[in-house]
């Protein structure tokens, strides 16, 4: 994987609007467990990738630096040998003193091979730098992301759970409305009252029957007193 491709795929997972997503689901909590499996594999492998483009930074930085370590001793080999060469030929030992001086010229053409690669390297260095800074920075943003996804999940399914248990409550309030003249209650409730009105009537009833009886015994009464006067009458004209 090139560190472009890298570098693109975290860009454009940290940048990704969850909102959205979430809008355009169908069910938004199997949508956020698949981004969370998704973010998960995509920040393994990502890590992985960033940690390989690292270790390659480290190594330039390395080998820059043992060429700029090389430069240095290498040039303080030709001073050395420079300095030879001129006690030497101060000496009178002239061939003796070239020799010192070839030597000299070798380290400085080994001192200018060095600064050459090690400021070649240089740029390059610069550019993986940059990018693994912001390969960093993007890791760090999915990271946030996921712990973004994984909130947003646990919060979806503790409200889905508060929702059902409200509706089940509802449910079970509506199947026992005491107003619903289907309900079992509602039912049990008019045959007690029917039995109510039934010993109401009875009651009634009873007490209808024993008023005619002292009814029937007050007009007993009339007749007894209407013929002992008729009786009394006749006896009178009788005599």
């Amino acid at each position: 994987m090139s560190k472009q491709t890298i570098l693109g795929r975290v860009t454009q997972l940290a940048r990704a609007n969850i909102n959205a997503l979430l809008d355009q689901a169908e069910d938004p909590q199997k949508m956020l467990d698949q981004l969370i499996r998704d973010y998960t594999n995509n920040i393994a492998e990502a890590e992985e990738a960033v940690a390989t483009t690292i270790g390659n930074l480290r190594m330039l930085e390395a080998d820059h630096k043992e060429d700029v370590e090389a430069a240095a001793e290498w040039g303080g080999k030709a001073l050395a040998a420079s300095r030879k060469a001129d006690e030497l030929r101060a000496a009178g030992s002239v061939a003796d003193a070239d020799k010192f001086d070839n030597l000299a010229k070798v380290a400085l053409g080994r001192q200018l091979r060095s600064e050459k690669e090690a400021k070649t390297a240089e740029p390059t260095i610069a550019a993986q730098t940059e990018v693994v800074d912001k390969l960093k920075s993007g890791l760090d943003s999915m990271r946030n992301k996921l712990t973004e996804l994984t909130a947003k999940r646990d919060e979806l399914v503790a409200r889905a759970k508060t929702a059902q248990a409200q509706n089940t409550m509802m449910d079970a309030v509506k199947n026992i409305d005491v107003m619903d003249p289907t309900s079992d209650i509602a039912r049990f409730e008019d045959k007690v009252r029917r039995e109510e009105a039934r010993a109401l009537g009875k009651q009634e009833l009873a007490a209808s029957s024993l008023d005619a009886q002292f009814e029937a015994l007050d007009d007993l009464g009339t007749s007894s007193e209407i013929d002992a006067r008729l009786a009394a009458l006749k006896s009178r004209k009788a005599a």
